[in-house]
């Protein structure tokens, strides 16, 4: 004889077990994040295990763990605009093997997909989540910066797979890489000495200088400039829109100390001999490859020329192979030389909306702490894209997503109570 349970009580146990394995997703699904974006300090070799991570996340995702935001729906069908012309530009190449332009351009969708996953998990909880990624990037930033100035020093054993051309790039290929990843995470950490108390500042302080003299062994002009525009912003916009008169007061003595306190840390590097030289080198605003007809700037209206000779583009990694042996450094040429100009277009929009965007929540109070660091960021991040090639940049398109979620999460917001990130 068996027994049938009634309709109700069959139908109660399957919505209290999609209700745990919910919960339950959830719950991963943070710690995976902080393990992803804890593992984009490490991107020696490819695939890294930044992208292992976040199919991984990915896949919590899509077991329950993430809302997909009406807010978001822009940047998703701007990844969906973008991927045919992505899927067809590698078939123009006339030198490289069209399945390795196709898994050029695959990897930039798979990073597109990264900025819209980064923005639903932000909407969702914008202060616990925008913690939690601050949290686990500013940490990585402390030990890579702190690795790549130990072996610039020649402190660790085996340092010269740290260093690249005598500069230091930590566990990146490349100090061009290495140098703007930290950006970011300074601008989290200067906020918090702003806008915090106590031990926080202090702790943050020390943060802030640990990752300063991280970039400065880089010795990469572009991350220098980044991090010295992003401060400002950061100062800029915390003194007009966060602070009260009194706390103005305490930023602008803070400023003083923090320029005194940075000063003296430039000095006692630049006194060291090889560190001066290498200073004085790369401290300029052109190099022997900058200058000349095809040299990094002169090459220019020549990629010009050939980008609006090739509507479908010409395809990834084929400029090498024409005049010029290099890459354009210059992002927004390089996407109409490889997705064609209906790719160029689609990426000019992102970059464009993402800008509107984040310049339309600054003037909300609500989650306008969660905004200032990230889009400080943003900004002079799009205009270093002008110099060098981001296309391929992990944390570019985190930054991006971090942009796009807190907006999202911004219009829903009412409170005013002041939370860091």
């Amino acid at each position: 004889m068996t027994l049938a349970l009634p309709a109700s009580s069959s139908l109660g146990r399957s919505e209290r077990g999609r209700a745990w394995l919910g919960a339950s997703a959830k719950r991963a699904l943070g710690l995976l994040v902080g393990i992803w974006i804890f593992s984009g300090g490490f991107v020696i070799f490819e695939p890294s295990p930044y992208e292992v991570t976040f199919l991984l996340a990915f896949a919590v995702a899509l077991a329950g763990g993430l809302q997909l935001r009406r807010e978001t729906l822009p940047l998703l069908l701007i990844v969906v605009a973008f991927t045919p012309f992505a899927l067809i530009a590698p078939f123009f190449t006339l030198y490289q093997d069209v399945l390795d332009g196709l898994i050029f351009n695959l990897v930039t969708i798979f990073l597109l997909i990264t900025s819209y996953f980064a923005a639903n998990f932000v909407a969702q909880a914008p202060h616990a989540h925008m913690r939690l990624i601050a949290n686990a990037y500013v940490g990585i930033a402390l030990i890579t910066s702190a690795v790549g100035t130990l072996a610039y020093m020649g402190l660790l054993p085996g340092e010269e797979v740290l260093l690249r051309f005598g500069r230091a790039k930590a566990f990146f290929n490349d100090p061009n890489v290495y140098g703007p990843f930290l950006i970011l995470p300074a601008m989290f950490a200067l906020q918090r000495v702003l806008l915090g108390t106590g031990r926080s500042s202090l702790w943050n302080g020390i943060a802030y200088l640990v990752i300063f003299i991280g970039v400065f062994v880089s010795f990469s002009r572009g991350a220098w400039g980044h991090l010295a525009a992003s401060s400002l912003l950061v100062f800029a916009l915390v003194f007009f829109l966060e602070a009260s008169a009194r706390e103005k007061v305490r930023l602008l003595l803070i400023a003083i100390g923090g320029l005194m306190l940075l000063a003296a840390a430039m000095a006692v590097l630049l006194s060291i001999p090889v560190v001066s030289d290498l200073f004085t080198q790369r401290f300029s605003l052109t190099q022997s490859y900058d200058t000349g007809e095809l040299g990094r700037f002169g090459r220019i209206w020549y990629t010009i020329d050939v980008a609006l000779s090739h509507p479908w583009g010409i395809g990834p990694l084929e400029y090498g192979y024409l005049r010029v042996t290099e890459q354009p450094h210059n992002t927004y040429l390089n996407v109409a030389l490889t997705y064609g100009w209906g790719g160029a277009l689609v990426y000019y929009l992102l970059v464009g909306s993402t800008l509107a965007a984040g310049a339309k929540a600054l003037v909300r109070q609500s989650n306008r702490p969660l905004l200032i660091p990230v889009f400080a960021t943003f900004v002079p991040m799009i205009a270093l894209s002008a110099i060098i090639d981001t296309d391929h940049w992990r944390h570019w398109f985190l930054v991006t997503g971090l942009v796009w979620g807190v907006c999202a999460a911004s219009r829903h917001a009412t409170g005013q109570r002041r939370e860091l990130p």
